[in-house]
């Protein structure tokens, strides 16, 4: 091979390789943890990393406009196709299920709405601190809606941390070793603004 061909090929090999591992970096999936206003102004879901090795991304409801319903009584999950959940308040649900990392750096998987009792597809990801971009799908239709960070803390928002008192309840399946009922707290989530990162 000619000294040409081999700075070639060598200048090949590492712009490959530099290419490879911007790709990798770029996949990499961030835990946007933290507190976000929904679009319509209607909720705030604290998301935190979740799962056995913390890779998943859960999100609880931590804070409602309108947390009684028209008896005066807080709102209660009514609609979940579980019997065992249908008495669970609707303040403090889990509604982002646990959602995996994929390949684009991005979080997908199911949210639960409580209006409905449905589960819906969704991919959650945040390009920037102050937002969280959230796209539900139900079959081939999909939307979009930006989630705001907020730092204050509203009249009647669940401060404490997951399954602990004053704070939100895993579903089972997402709570710490040893919880039950949402009585033993699980590890705290990171500070607002410092997103965990996946390996």
């Amino acid at each position: 091979m000619t000294p040409i061909l081999i700075r070639f090929a060598t200048a090949a090999l590492v712009a490959a390789a530099a290419f490879a591992g911007s790709q990798s970096r770029a996949a990499q999936a961030v835990v946007p943890a933290g507190t976000w206003l929904t679009e319509d102004g209607r909720a705030r879901v604290r998301t935190e990393p979740c799962g056995s090795d913390d890779t998943r991304l859960c999100g609880f409801i931590v804070w409602g406009s309108k947390p009684l319903d028209e008896n005066g009584k807080p709102k209660v999950d009514r609609y979940n196709p579980n019997p065992a959940k249908q008495g669970r308040l609707q303040l403090g649900h889990q509604i982002l299920l646990g959602l995996k990392p994929n390949s684009d750096g991005r979080f997908e998987g199911k949210i639960y709405n409580a209006e409905d009792g449905k589960s819906y597809d969704v991919t959650v990801w945040s390009d920037q601190p102050s937002a969280l971009t959230v796209k539900g799908c139900m079959l081939v239709f999909c939307a979009s809606q930006v989630w705001k960070r907020v730092a204050d803390v509203a009249p009647g928002q669940l401060q404490g941390a997951t399954d602990a008192a004053g704070g939100p309840r895993s579903d089972l399946e997402w709570a710490a070793k040893g919880a039950v009922t949402g009585s033993v707290p699980k590890k705290a989530s990171p500070a607002e603004g410092s997103p965990t990162r996946v390996k």
